[in-house]
């Protein structure tokens, strides 16, 4: 501490301990980080007022320069300023400029960085205000080294901004804290498509002159990211300034671990964030003589000079910064109208706008109209033509050219005029200009013109249309984010209901928006103006919210999606179906890459809304109450709260420091609960996201947590690994009661309908039932018994763990979920009721029952939600969509939506009540599929072990066979549809036959269409191979043999011979109608694949790291490939002039081998992931290989160089592809590829640039058929769905 300083306290001490009371002043310091909470305490425990006071200045004097500043600004900010004039002459300086005016600390320097940063000029006539602006530099000075916030904090109107800027204006601030310089961002009050906005406008700004980003973020986690980059690498050390922040989770978007500085009406508005945080405050008005003082500089006369009636204008004037330099710009041009503005000030009753509005709206109204009736008559209609502009949106100056048909200079100085006036707010942005009116001033215009509001959005609307005749802004143009913002409201504010029809309702629109600012707003048009919408065509606008909601998540990933692709997906009577059309048909004439979706029609879809709203997986989502919000949570450690009605983000909170394992509403919508990983339980308000209660009484990891369902007495459970079930009453501080009795994890737990009961289940296999106020045990059932056989004897018990447990909607039984298994109990008997078994392949994450029907929802482990009916015990539907585990579901109050939560990071909305029982029937992907001229006929199992045939023109079930006694693994037609054979797990195949004529007469085909008998071969798991017929499902033949599972089976070309691969290392060559067989033993392995190769070789290959060329009518090996040393060989393909093989492998490598020897003619490196698929052109010239990495390599086979590498850029880092490279095939020309991964490609061979991309509803293609023509496509996803795809000529 200076020893001036220091002198000056000790000489006033005794006036300071006389009148000082310390509370106060104290939280100032505390909040500057001048005391500690351990220096508070010690002051406190004082026993008097005065020792309080000698204890803190004694203190104060142990400590720096910076304690005397705060110490200062305390007395001041408390209202004692005679005794901060005591301590004035002895601060400390510390800063070069506070010698000067604040006013003269700006150089050339720092007005070209403030320019260039978007920060606010100087009003016409600037009075200072040093103390508060000292006291913001003062803390600007602590985010030299370390990031931080500082938060600016009054009244409307009191000139946050201004001394914001103006604490900027100093060369040591600019160069010593911040020499990246300053990015100015005016927020407002937004919504989140508001604040994307922002965001994208700020990334432009920081990202100008570079390439590095060429388009605009499409989300707020994507612009935050991009934000984070170019704040620590392009700009690091500068200063981001949110000015006029209005909601907490505004900063969270912008948390980006730089210097911030906030203006605001909120001073707790910093709470939600972390880091060093710090406080300005400032006086919420104008003393009078600051008011006198910006009234004499605007008249250029001193204040003793001013007439009588400027002590009354700023009286009027209430000390609002805004109103008085609005009266003061009017006086600068007539200075004798003194009285004639204070009479109108007095006298003018205008329209109150909002009472309850923290707005001096008295003042501001009559200073408003007073300002207006100066202007030029012309130029008060261009005045009046800014009422239709939207609150805290800042216009680009194109905008006004466009209303006005004005050239950009005649609108700039049309704007000037107003700015001059302080009827209007200019920003500089780069080289343009924007312009925005105060929200006082905008509610006053809006008021004013209330009548003509309509007439002006028309003129608004009509100008666009004159400018922007046949085409849509493109990001170049300066006013394109206004116009996707904002037109559609113009339109709707101006009854142009045509005009909004074809807007929102045309594919080009939502293309051109969505690829700029991704579908959220486009969402919400649709829900915004669905009365106006609907008065055209309900229908439509369905069909085309429909498309959004279900569609959305993948128009927002990079690279962006062909959106007529994604539209020709829809159902055909869709509005979205037929303008993707016309312009898919259009587009393919110039060669453009479209597919129709043949079979779509027969695709049961039961989804309504599709939401992407964490980075990795989704563990728990719920929703409120009153249906309007969803919550969830997950492994990306947050809290999402979103519009159940369209995705609309809420809220995000950063909730734990590990997993969040579950969330649940309160019952009256005011709090959410979490739970977690770290052990800790939260509380926290759904509105502001504000954190209102910790609980840590729970000693390991909290599985689950759950509300009672009445207002009146509002409990929470949670249940966690350290054995224990704790009750909590938000209203105390610990645990209400702790229920203690399982033995193990307890994973769930569930209240019954009338609160009475909380049952739980746990990994001792038990389920427990506890009063919920007694917490005393009431029942148990031990469902360890129901896994126990009769006969075994033993003593070891198979390990039973209880995922959920929840109560039937009148609470008369109670059901538990273990393995794949729901036990029904009656709560009263404690009898077992039913069993209920789902899939045999999959576990039991989470169930739900509605409240409404007997309908019961089961999450499963393999990706799908399955619904039962309770009532007849049976699954009535299987939701499939999810690309991962399903961890959880749940109904909505009234039944009509439920709502499931997966690993691939999703959270989706299925209508209940499209419930079909068809849909509980899903295909596996073993297939095959024959082309014949323009018809496809594919034969496909499906997951109740039958075979379907399927008409590839309509999608329609031909005939069906019988459940077969083992699952199907692998099936086959002949070419000529005349042969089919199926294998199974057990080493057996089987054969049939029958008549075309029974066949016709079965499935009402006319007799053309069938010329020959149809049958069929299927593999089984247990080893089994059959031959039969369908569609009486008869078997021919049963050709057993294999000892493991048959993995692929196909018939010779004539028909003749039947050829099998299985996991015993062998392959068989049948005589199916003898049931003679060869059998081609040489692998050590489990046999791959096949291919026949040219009658009689046959190409095999195995996970033992060999190829094999057989002779399969003699039986005879003719060459042995040890292709990879060891190796898993996971494809290999022929080249279609006989002369070379490939193969490639898990080592990463691809191999060229000559027929004629047994060394690679060239060895293909360079994947980095193992290499799955692989594909001769037809030409024999290029060889394509995929890898697990969704990259694609085409090869020179003469010479084994890298022609191309086909891949695309990927928001996805495990894979471009969307997962493994699974299947390749070239067209006939050998100029196009098709690939399977995660979802289907086309390729341009001379470019090797993608032509298409086809996304499929699940993921994981095994396989893809294609005709011969290169125009049909024939896949299955993993979630069943058959695709049935035709190139659009």
């Amino acid at each position: 501490m200076e020893e001036r300083t220091r002198s000056c306290l000790l000489q006033n001490r005794s006036a300071l301990e006389q009148d000082i009371k310390t509370s106060y002043i104290m939280d100032h310091l505390i909040s500057e980080e001048v005391l500690s909470l351990e220096d508070e305490q010690k002051v406190k425990n004082q026993a008097t007022q005065k020792e309080r006071a000698a204890l803190l200045l004694n203190i104060i004097l142990e400590k720096d320069n910076y304690a005397v500043i705060s110490f200062y600004n305390a007395l001041l900010n408390e209202g004692y300023k005679e005794l901060a004039a005591l301590l004035q002459d002895g601060l400390p300086i510390i800063s070069t400029s506070t010698t000067k005016s604040s006013i003269d600390g700006s150089t050339a320097y720092v007005q070209t960085i403030l320019c260039e940063g978007g920060v606010p000029q100087r009003p016409v006539v600037f009075v200072d205000r040093p103390e508060i602006v000292q006291s913001i530099r003062n803390v600007l000075y602590k985010l030299e080294k370390d990031p931080g916030w500082i938060t600016i904090y009054g009244m409307a109107g009191c000139g946050k901004s201004v001394l914001a800027a103006e604490a900027l204006r100093n060369h040591r601030v600019i160069t010593e804290c911040f020499p990246g310089g300053v990015h100015w961002v005016a927020v407002g009050k937004q919504d989140r498509a508001g604040i994307l906005v922002k965001l994208q406008n700020l990334c432009s700004r920081l990202n100008q002159g570079s390439q590095s980003y060429p388009s605009p973020p499409l989300n707020i986690e994507e612009a935050k990211d991009r934000l984070r980059f170019l704040m620590s690498r392009k700009y690091p050390r500068s200063l981001l300034v949110l000015d006029d922040v209005w909601d907490s989770w505004v900063l969270k978007c912008f948390d980006v671990q730089c210097r911030v500085l906030i203006t605001s009406r909120d001073k707790s508005i910093t709470e939600a964030v972390t880091g060093n945080n710090f406080l300005v405050s400032v006086q919420s008005g104008l003393s009078n003589n600051k008011g006198l003082e910006i009234l004499s500089r605007f008249v250029n006369s001193k204040v003793s000079s001013l007439p009588e009636e400027a002590h009354s204008i700023v009286e009027e004037c209430k000390g609002s910064p805004l109103v008085v330099s609005l009266i003061g710009a009017l006086l600068r041009e007539f200075p004798r109208r003194w009285t004639y503005y204070l009479k109108q000030l007095q006298s003018k009753q205008f329209k109150r706008i909002r009472k309850s509005s923290s707005y001096d709206y008295e003042a501001l109204d009559e200073a408003m109209a007073a300002s207006i009736e100066m202007l030029k008559e012309d130029y008060k209609e261009y005045y009046k033509d800014l009422s239709i502009l939207a609150k805290d949106v800042k216009v680009p100056t194109e905008v006004l050219c466009i209303l006005w048909a004005l050239d950009t200079e005649e609108v700039e100085d049309i704007l000037q005029i107003f700015v001059n006036k302080s009827l209007l707010f200019c920003d500089r942005n780069g080289k343009s200009f924007q312009y925005y009116l105060h929200d006082l001033q905008l509610d006053f215009l809006t008021e004013q013109n209330r009548n003509r509001l309509p007439d002006l959005h028309a003129k608004m609307v009509r100008q666009y249309q004159k400018t922007y005749k046949r085409r849509f802004p493109s990001p170049s143009d300066e006013d394109c984010m206004y116009w996707y913002s904002f037109l559609a409201n113009h339109m709707a504010q101006a009854n142009m209901n045509k005009e909004l029809y074809s807007l929102l309702f045309s594919m080009d629109w939502i293309k051109a928006k969505t690829e700029l600012m991704g579908p959220a707003q486009l969402i919400n048009d649709f829900v915004e103006y669905r009365h106006i919408l609907d008065e055209e065509n309900s229908t439509v606008r369905e069909n085309f919210q429909e498309f959004l909601s279900l569609k959305g998540h993948l128009l927002v990933q990079k690279p962006f999606p062909d959106i007529v692709q994604l539209g020709l997906c829809q159902p055909d009577s869709s509005e979205v179906y037929r303008q993707a059309n016309l312009q898919a048909v259009e587009w393919a004439k110039k060669g453009a890459v479209y597919l129709e979706w043949m079979n779509k029609k027969t695709l049961q879809n039961l989804s309504r809304l599709v939401v992407r709203p964490h980075s990795d997986a989704v563990f728990h989502a719920c929703f409120s109450y009153d249906g309007l919000k969803i919550a969830s949570c997950g492994a990306d450690k947050t809290l999402q709260i979103f519009k159940s009605e369209t995705g609309e983000k809420l809220l995000e909170v950063l909730a734990h420091d590990d997993e969040v394992l579950c969330c649940a509403f309160s019952p009256d919508d005011k709090f959410i609960a979490t739970c977690s990983s770290d052990t800790k339980v939260k509380i926290w308000n759904v509105l502001t996201g504000q954190l209102f209660q910790t609980y840590h009484e729970h000693n390991e990891q909290v599985n689950y947590c759950r509300f009672t369902h009445s207002r009146h007495r509002i409990l929470l459970a949670t249940c966690s690994n350290d054995t224990y079930l704790k009750t909590w009453d938000l209203k105390g501080k610990g645990c209400r009661n702790t229920l203690f009795g399982h033995r193990d994890y307890v994973n769930h737990c569930s209240f019954s309908p009338d609160d009475q009961y909380l049952a739980s289940c746990s990994n001792d296999g038990t389920v427990k039932l506890w009063g919920t106020f007694s917490a005393n045990e009431w029942k148990c059932f031990d469902v360890n018994k129901q896994f126990q056989k009769p006969d075994d004897d033993s003593d070891e018990e198979d390990e039973v763990l209880l995922k959920c447990c929840m109560w039937s909607s009148d609470g008369s039984q109670i059901m538990a979920a273990a393995k794949n298994i729901i036990f029904v109990f009656d709560v009263m008997t404690g009898d077992l009721i039913t069993e209920l078994m789902t899939s045999s392949y999959s576990t039991i994450q989470s169930c739900d029952v509605s409240l409404t029907s007997p309908l019961l929802a089961v999450a499963m482990s393999h990706n799908s939600v399955e619904l039962w009916n309770l009532e007849s015990r049976k699954r009535v539907a299987d939701c499939s969509g999810h690309l991962s585990w399903v961890h959880c579901v749940q109904f909505s109050l009234d039944g009509s939506t439920l709502l499931s939560s997966s690993d691939d990071q999703t959270v989706i909305l299925w209508d209940t009540n499209k419930v079909h029982s068809s849909s509980a029937v899903s295909l596996v992907r073993d297939m095959d599929a024959v082309f014949q001229e323009d018809n496809v006929t594919v034969l496909v199992s499906d997951n109740k072990k039958c075979l379907q045939l399927i008409n590839g023109k309509t999608g329609d079930v031909m005939c069906q066979s019988e459940v077969q006694d083992s699952r199907i693994r692998c099936c086959c037609l002949n070419r000529q549809i005349n042969l089919a054979a199926f294998g199974c797990g057990d080493g057996i195949l089987k054969v049939g036959m029958k008549s075309a004529k029974f066949i016709l007469q079965n499935i009402g085909w006319k007799r053309q269409q069938f010329q020959h008998i149809l049958l069929i071969a299927v593999g089984l798991e247990n080893g089994t191979v059959k031959v039969l017929e369908l569609p009486s499902g008869k078997i021919l033949k049963t050709l057993i043999g294999h000892t493991e599972c048959v993995q692929r089976c196909q018939f010779t070309p004539d028909g003749m011979l039947l050829i099998s691969s299985s996991d015993d290392s062998t392959l068989r060559v049948w005589n199916w109608r003898t049931e003679e067989c060869k059998v081609l033993e040489g692998h050590t392995e489990q046999v791959k694949n096949f291919k026949l190769l040219g009658e009689p070789q046959l190409l095999s290959w195995s996970f033992d790291g060999t190829a094999k060329v057989w002779n399969y009518i003699s039986g005879e090996l003719l060459k042995n490939y040890d292709c990879h040393k060891g190796a898993a060989v996971l494809s290999c393909d022929a080249s279609p002039n006989g002369n070379k093989i490939a193969s490639v492998s898990a080592d990463k490598s691809a191999k060229i081998w000559s027929l004629n020897s047994t060394m690679p003619l060239h060895v293909l490196t360079g994947h980095s992931a193992c290499v799955r698929s692989c594909r001769f052109t037809w030409d024999n010239e290029y060889l394509a290989t995929g890898d697990d990495n969704g990259e694609i390599r085409i090869w020179k086979v003469q010479d084994g160089s890298l022609l191309h590498i086909c891949s695309e850029e990927s928001e996805n880092k495990d894979s471009k592809h969307g997962g493994w490279v699974t299947d390749l095939h070239f067209s006939p020309d050998s100029k196009r590829l098709v690939s399977t991964g995660g979802y289907i490609k086309w390729w341009d061979m001379d470019t090797g640039k993608s032509l298409q991309t086809f996304y499929t509803n699940g993921t994981n293609l095994k396989s893809i058929h294609v005709s011969s023509d290169f125009k049909t496509y024939v896949t299955i996803d993993n979630i069943g769905i058959l695709y049935i795809l035709n190139m659009i000529n």
